[in-house]
This record gives structure tokens, sequence and C-alpha cells, in this order.
């Protein structure tokens, strides 16, 4: 029989969007390997060893394996599932390798010697691949204008985890269950822009802005100190946040808004949506492709027009069931069915081969 690796190493990262994709990839798979024509194998830290059942095998990255590949299993078929990820097939002529790219932000953020860094890991993970997927045409364009290939490679979405509402749990929050709220979410970094929201909040007192996620660099501090300082008083970062908590803020806030400037994808404007919420979204990079015209479009980012555009979508959303209908069902449309669907593809194109 065939067999496949999946590398799920990133789900030591479990609440990063990687962590959650890898995640769903082992919960799709688990459920559906026994109906494959070939064997699966998870690579995944050792606390996942068995989590996903029996129908899939598992293996752990080991000092073993980093001394010497030739101890290492010998697959038809090995999938890196992002990029960045360390490892790779024992035999390189007898695997055939598999790469999806979300982005090369990195381009973007570093400078110098880290650039130089990032740019030589990326390029060997991306020439060693015999297939390439892009997670968005946004993605496919900058890769391949800036590291041309001959390669084959397309473009699949990705899916995206719409939680149940009955899992829903209220976190922690610092003010009466009926304030109105207007919600944000990702790693508080200076790509996600989070700052340019601060002056917008004051020329909105009637709402608070909750924004959930990992403070991780300095830029977070700058924020803090900001808020401090401007006695910006509806403003609220409150830190990682369990799933479903998510499922609790997308459900009960007025309205998400996503000013980000680097995304490959942009998981959180599709997740938004498929609560039926007004979602305000950055143009940048990736997010007016994901978003096509079902939201409401940031062209800059003074205050008076995210103010503007947040109020927009509300008062639309209030008015127009039928465009809270058709933006719900256009986000729904991404799920990890047709995202696997299309894996299944090339899994067994690759294994033909």
């Amino acid at each position: 029989m065939k067999k496949v690796l999946i590398d799920l190493t990133v789900l030591k990262h479990i609440n990063c969007g990687l962590g959650q994709i890898a995640y769903n990839y082992a919960r799709y798979w688990g459920e559906n390997a026994k109906n494959m024509e070939f064997e699966i194998t998870f690579l995944v830290p050792k606390q996942y060893v068995g989590a996903f059942g029996n129908d899939v095998r598992y293996l752990t990255p080991s000092w073993v394996y980093d001394l010497s590949r030739i101890f290492f299993p010998i697959y038809d078929v090995w999938h890196s599932i992002h990029q960045m990820s360390r490892f790779r097939p024992a035999l390189l002529q007898s695997t055939k390798n598999l790469l999806t790219i979300h982005d090369i932000n990195f381009i973007y953020e570093k400078s110098g010697d880290a650039l130089k860094r990032h740019t030589v890991k990326f390029l060997r993970r991306y020439k060693r691949a015999d297939r390439i997927v892009f997670i968005s045409k946004f993605t496919q364009d900058d890769v391949l204008s800036r590291f041309p290939t001959n390669k084959p490679n397309e473009i699949v979405y990705n899916g995206v985890e719409f939680g149940d509402p009955k899992s829903e749990r209220r976190p922690e929050l610092p003010f009466a269950d009926d304030r109105k709220f207007i919600f944000s979410i990702g790693q508080i970094r200076q790509k996600k822009n989070f700052h340019v929201l601060l002056d917008a909040m004051k020329l909105m007192p009637e709402y608070n802005l909750v924004v959930a996620g990992e403070k991780i660099t300095d830029y977070a501090d700058v924020i803090d100190k900001r808020i401090a300082d401007e006695g910006i008083n509806n403003v609220f970062f409150i830190g990682p946040i369990h799933n479903s908590e998510k499922i609790w803020l997308y459900n009960h806030c007025e309205a998400f808004v996503f000013p980000s400037l680097f995304e490959g994808f942009g998981l959180p404007v599709i997740e938004a949506m498929s609560y039926g919420k007004p979602v305000i979204s950055s143009d940048k990079t990736s997010l007016k492709e994901i978003c096509a015209d079902h939201a409401f479009i940031l062209e800059n980012f003074e205050p008076d027009h995210i103010a503007a555009k947040v109020k927009e979508g509300i008062e639309a959303y209030a008015k127009d069931p039928a465009l809270v209908k058709s933006n719900t069902e256009y986000a729904r449309s991404f799920t990890y069915e047709r995202h696997m669907s299309e894996y299944l593809r090339i899994y067994r194109e690759m294994l033909s081969k």
C-alpha cells in the first residue's frame, strides 16, 4: 500500500492559525483515513500520538531523525502543510514532496542578516518540493514573481473551521454583559496594524473594542502605553483565548474589524463572516481577494474612515437580511470538505506517478 506522511508538527502551537489548520487536518484525515486506498501517517508532537484515532499511524520527531535520516521510514508522498517546517523526507529521490505555501511575509518583515537567513531556509524547502500549493492567488503571484519555478503549482484556498455555537463560552471581559462591542483577533504584532483602531474607537464611544491574541512583541507594549497615556477606555486587549471563547466573541460582537497589512489568506475574516457578522477589512495583500465583494473594505486607515466603515457595516446588516444571508453563505463555502477533496486529488495524482 502506498504511504502518505502529513507533517503536523505545528500542532505544538495549537492556538495559532497554523496550529488550528494542523488540528483540522488531523481531525479530518483521522475520521476518513479508513476509506482511503493509501496509508496515512501523521508527524506530530509526542502528546498528540493517538489523539486522532487508530486509522492513521503516528510518528514523532526525535534526535534519531535529526542525527541520521537513514533510520527514518520511507513514504511515497510527504506533505509539508506550511513552508517553514524543518522536517523533510529521508530519501528525497524516492519520496515526492508536496509543499503548501501560506506566505513569504519575511520578505516584508525582515532585513539584513535575518532576511538572508529566512530566505535561505525558505528556498531550501521551495527547491526540494516536487509540487507546490498556494493558499491564495496573492500568495502565488507574490512567490512566483520573486522565485520563479517550472514545478507544478496551483491554488487551494484554506478550509475554515465553523465552530458549533452551542460550544461557546463567554470569556472574562472587563465590561458589562450588555455593552456592545466590536471584535478583532490576531497576534499583537506590527503587521496586524491594530494601533490604527485606537483613534477610531475614540470616535465610537458607544462601542467597546475587544482584541484577542498573544502579545509577543514590543508592539504590544506601545499599544498598551497609548491606551494608558491617552485614557482610551473602550479598547481591551484580552490575550490568548480558547476556541469556545472565540466562538462566543464572533457570535456576540456587532462587527469584526481587521486592519492587517500582511495576510497569506486571512482566516478570521471568513470565520467572522460565517457567523453573520459584518466584516470591515483592510484591502492589503490577500484580504481583498478572500473577502471578494462580501466585506466593507478600508481604503485607508484614517480614524474617521475606519469609524464610518464600521458604522456602515453594522447599519447595512441591520437593514438588509439578504446581504447577511449572501455573505454568510459565501463564507460557509470555505469548507474543509472542499479543501480536503482538493488535497485528496493531489495526493492521488502524486501517488499515481
